[in-house]
């Protein structure tokens, strides 16, 4: 048996299924799999599906090279408020940051709207003596002796992590250092945030927000990768493991113990950077990311072959979709919308006799009702299994048989009874709910950016994705879909073509005119030698790892700035122009317009550092099968129910041109096309579909 480690596995948790992507280049073996999540013990539905990708390929545990990993942990520990018990060091009389917050309403017409729930208890927020001022001056030392008082206090208490935050410790942390350097000699085992370390940028309130929930969600995630490590070793596996950040990179375990609210988004960017990887392999620059799983629906623009990114994100939202009602953090993020519509979202009759889909979840436990393993109420799964999108007898590629009778039970005591109409009606009104959800959320977040549907494509993903893809399209106006092959396990292969990655920040606040630049020069050569030293332990070599310089800018008197690239070279006096001239051209692509006369000033600046990724294809070779299967009646907006031609995708061949209606059969996912629609398979085992519209 040879033993070279060659093989690399991506493996993402989603909220119904963990999917898994086996690449060995050395061998040239791709293969997919897909588990049911099991909640309660995440790291046994990965052992398993490793090992079942093993035995499939031939393989053994010592010649896999690396894992890429996702996962929503974070995430959840924030939503359901699982975390540890934390402590908060502060500057004297400034213990409230967290419960003042920005001092502004989510909801204005709620006059009884629940207030926000903090991460750290008043009891347990502990002020000392010291302060620095706004341009990084000592006003007053750290109260060292206060400082171990008030820590000891809060260990007596039972804190499992602390977080240290001072004033203005993003322009000059040392009394920050200080206390860290001091806490770890006397507690060496208490888990540390430190919020310059953390989220060294400007804005107390979220600098101070981010630090807490970094120490809060440490001990969950320290518990998580020390299993997760410790069963893979037991299989066998001697290779690196490395997680994926919200903002598409790769990062180390240790890193990601030190610094896990960067994973807050972990699972949904790797979607993005799949297709991002996509849209450069077929030469798309203007590309709508749809990735649709069994809990959430996530969309992402994608641009020149990369995504969009952004530098905030609110966390364990009070009300999913009201801005303002959760946890502002400072960490970088691929910036996407989410919607609580996937294919376990649950129909119901609200109080006023309406069909709601969303955003509850059957999850994977019971899981929809078509999966026989419980679920009782009717979900987005299901209604797709009435309407003729799934073959009750492939799903999975037959592992799993779907209880089409069950179904039809659970839409007559759900939903028909109480709104007296039929099983099949109903079963229409839960697929368009859904997709005029997704519509409308995607056209909004189009809008926010200046942007029209009608000028991208859509590439759609998940094991969902491509179940509705078709129907959300033609909402968008949109005249090119694209399915991947394996779209049902896209967001695990995004493991494996996202880059390691580096993204930094430091806060230095000053007009551009006045800005010292030899400081900020100190700045980035800081965080390109922090950068440098992490990515090599990733195994990239200095010469290969690439530089972005940005920074966060307004003009003066604004509240929130956006994020400009910088040039190229050292920078001085003598760049302020081409400076002035970046942001200018990013302000208007942005507004549509200029403000002409106003100084404008740097907040924050950026450093984006990473190595080229592996690229790889999942170019499927044709099996030597029939490619059609008997055909079936299926559902369309506006067509109705019509005979559909169905397809073995793996049988298909590039250059194969299908006429719709026709559905589109894979192990982990189904495709159906309309009658306006004709699809071609490119010579990357893309099904390319052209959807044609009236006048």
């Amino acid at each position: 048996m040879n033993t070279r480690r060659t093989a690399r596995i991506g493996v993402d948790i989603g909220g119904t299924f963990t999917d898994f992507v086996f690449h060995d280049e050395a061998r040239g073996i791709t293969r997919t799999g897909k588990r049911l999540t099991t909640p309660s013990e995440p790291s046994r539905a990965i052992i398993e599906g490793i090992e079942r990708l093993l035995s499939e390929t031939g393989s053994e545990a010592a010649q896999i090279h690396s894992i890429v990993h996702g996962t929503t942990l974070i995430t959840n520990t924030v939503l359901e408020r699982t975390g540890g018990k934390v402590g908060l060091i502060a500057n004297a009389g400034l213990t409230d940051t967290l419960e003042m917050g920005r001092e502004t309403r989510y909801d204005v017409d709620d006059l009884f709207q629940r207030a926000v729930p903090v991460i750290v208890p008043r009891y347990l927020r502990r002020g000392v003596a010291g302060r620095m001022l706004a341009d990084g001056s000592e006003r007053e030392p750290l109260d060292e002796e206060a400082l171990l008082k008030e820590v000891a206090f809060l260990v007596d208490e039972g804190i499992e992590a602390l977080a240290i935050c001072f004033m203005n410790a993003y322009r000059n942390p040392s009394h920050e250092r200080r206390a860290e350097q001091l806490v770890r000699e006397r507690f060496p085992e208490l888990l540390l945030s430190v919020s310059s370390s953390v989220a060294p940028e400007l804005r107390e309130y979220e600098r101070t927000n981010t630090a807490c929930v970094n120490a809060y969600v440490q001990p969950r995630v320290h518990g998580y990768l020390d299993r997760l490590t410790a069963d893979l070793e037991s299989l066998g596996f001697v290779g690196d493991l490395s997680i994926m950040l919200s903002g598409g990179g790769l990062t180390t375990i240790e890193e990601a113990k030190n610094f896990p609210v960067r994973l807050i988004e972990s699972g949904p960017a790797a979607g993005a950077m799949a297709a991002a990887h996509i849209a450069r392999q077929i030469g798309e620059d203007h590309l709508i990311s749809f990735d649709m799983g069994g809990t959430t629906a996530k969309m992402c623009l994608i641009e020149h072959g990369q995504p969009h990114v952004k530098h905030d994100f609110e966390a364990g939202r009070l009300e999913r979709f009201k801005q303002g009602s959760g946890l502002p953090l400072k960490v970088t993020v691929i910036d996407m919308i989410e919607i609580g519509a996937g294919g376990g979202s649950i129909a119901n009759v609200d109080a006023l006799g309406l069909m709601k889909v969303g955003p509850r979840s059957a999850s994977s436990v019971p899981g929809p009702v078509c999966y026989g393993r419980g679920g009782q109420e009717p979900t987005v799964t299901d209604a797709d299994l009435l309407l003729g999108y799934l073959n009750p007898a492939f799903f999975l590629g037959g592992e799993m048989t779907l209880q089409l009778d069950a179904v039809r039970d659970a839409f007559e005591r759900k939903l028909v009874a109480p709104l007296s109409i039929d099983v099949e009606t109903a079963a229409r009104g839960v697929q368009e709910i859904v997709n005029e959800s997704m519509a409308a959320a995607t056209r909004m977040h189009l809008a926010e950016k200046g942007k029209d549907p009608r000028d991208y494509a859509m590439l759609a993903f998940g094991g969902a994705g491509p179940v509705h893809a078709y129907g959300l399209a033609r909402l968008l106006k949109v005249r090119k879909l694209i399915v991947p092959m394996g779209a049902g396990v896209i967001s695990a292969f995004g493991f494996l073509v996202a880059a390691p990655a580096v993204d930094d920040a430091r806060g230095y606040l000053a007009p551009i005119g006045r800005v010292d630049w030899d400081q900020v020069e100190a700045l980035f050569r800081e965080m390109e030698e922090k950068a440098t030293a992490l990515l090599s332990s990733v195994g990239a070599g200095d010469g290969a790892i690439r530089f972005e310089r940005q920074a966060d800018m307004r003009y003066v008197g604004q509240g929130f700035e956006i994020t400009v690239p910088l040039p190229n070279g050292s920078l001085s006096v003598d760049m302020a122009p081409q400076i002035q001239s970046a942001f200018d051209e990013e302000y208007r692509r942005l507004f549509d317009r200029v403000v002409r006369g106003v100084p404008i000033e740097a907040v924050n600046w950026r450093l984006a550092a990473s190595v080229p990724a592996q690229s790889i294809s999942l170019v499927h070779a044709p099996i030597d099968a029939p490619a059609e299967r008997p055909a079936r009646e299926v559902y369309f907006p506006g067509a109705g129910r019509v005979l559909a031609r169905v397809f073995d995708r793996y049988a298909l061949r590039p250059g194969d041109v299908i006429a719709g209606p026709a559905v589109f059969e894979e192990r982990e996912s189904s495709f159906a096309v309309g009658p306006e629609g004709s699809v071609t398979v490119d010579d990357q085992s893309n099904l390319v579909v052209s959807i044609s519209y009236p006048n």
